[in-house]
């Protein structure tokens, strides 16, 4: 069975991009029983890496485990988890520092901007990719999926346990980056040279998957189109209707059909967002009511995962030295 392992962050408002690109392949996956064991993770620890409001990041916690409920993810088929509910997580990350160069951590892209631009700096933020490879080798991750401002950090992670299992004997399982088949790159509706973000500071470009229908009514009718006036795929001559085009055909599950303006494109576009963010919407509303129930869900998924974690962190302390 392939052990995978997906991760979110509980900052911002998940958005349509992540929908597409990471929650439905993790739903996806349900629906295969007995070829893959996916964890689903929400990594409230990383959050701590910049300044932030304690009250809110439990809020975001709970809110972004509330909303991957909402769209699909079955808590009995996929172990829903809050990183820091699962402490093997710091553990092995002090064991891997011990194992990783301060030079390979430095030169994480994101600590290089954050440190280049002035300001204090966390340490967590240098460090925090080694945990971003504790939460994948505890699990015995095989496979993990990423977008390409994280494949740097699956390469450390990569390096890290090929490096442990040289230096110590085999202990690690390597994981391999995937992209899930069929899953739509979502651009920014504003700036569709850049994909949709939660750390854009401006809304305009992105679809909140908790939005309200006139916001997404709004943020759809701005959308950046181009002069040609055609309706058609061309990523370098039209990305923005391009873009259009990829959303339309990711929330329809369909070709689209002919199209005579970018209006009538915008309206399908509207249409067949609100169709798939609604029933998510009105099922999100339902767990939001009952804060309590989403935290036993993640409560009972950390008691799931736990034993296979333990069972990392001990054969790492073995390997590495230490004492029962």
């Amino acid at each position: 069975m392939t052990r995978r392992l997906t991760g979110f962050q509980p900052t911002g408002h998940l958005h349509l991009g992540n929908l597409i690109g990471a929650m439905r392949p993790l739903v996806g996956a349900q629906e295969r029983p007995g070829t893959t064991h996916s964890i689903a993770m929400i990594a409230d620890l990383h959050a701590l890496t910049v300044e932030h409001d304690p009250t809110r990041l439990r809020a975001n916690t709970l809110q972004v485990a509330a909303v991957l409920l909402a769209a699909g993810v079955d808590p009995r088929r996929t172990a829903l988890i809050a990183q820091s509910q699962v402490p093997e997580h710091t553990e092995l990350h002090y064991l891997l520092e011990c194992a990783t160069g301060y030079g390979e951590a430095a030169r994480m892209i994101q600590f290089k901007e954050k440190s280049s631009a002035g300001g204090p700096v966390r340490l967590s933020l240098l460090t925090y990719p080694v945990l971003m490879g504790s939460d994948i080798l505890v699990h015995d991750s095989d496979q993990v999926p990423v977008g390409d401002d994280q494949s740097q950090h699956l390469e450390l992670a990569r390096a890290i346990a090929t490096r442990f299992n040289a230096r110590y004997g085999d202990t690690f399982t390597v994981p391999e980056g995937i992209r899930p088949e069929n899953a739509a790159r979502i651009m920014d509706l504003a700036d569709p040279a850049r994909k949709m973000s939660k750390s854009t500071p401006s809304a305009a470009g992105r679809i909140g998957l908790l939005d309200p229908p006139e916001t997404i009514r709004r943020v759809i009718a701005r959308a950046v189109t181009d002069t040609a006036g055609v309706v058609r795929a061309d990523p370098a001559g039209q990305p923005g209707v391009t873009n259009l085009l990829a959303i339309l055909r990711a929330c329809s599950d369909r070709e689209p059909g002919e199209l005579s303006s970018y209006g009538a494109l915008k309206r399908e576009v509207t249409d067949a967002v609100e169709a798939l963010l609604a029933p998510i919407r009105a099922r999100y509303a339902e767990l939001a009511a009952d804060p309590g129930h989403v935290g036993r869900i993640l409560t009972e998924g950390a008691a799931r995962v736990r034993p296979r974690a333990a069972a990392t962190v001990r054969r790492t302390r073995a390997a590495i030295g230490l004492l029962d």
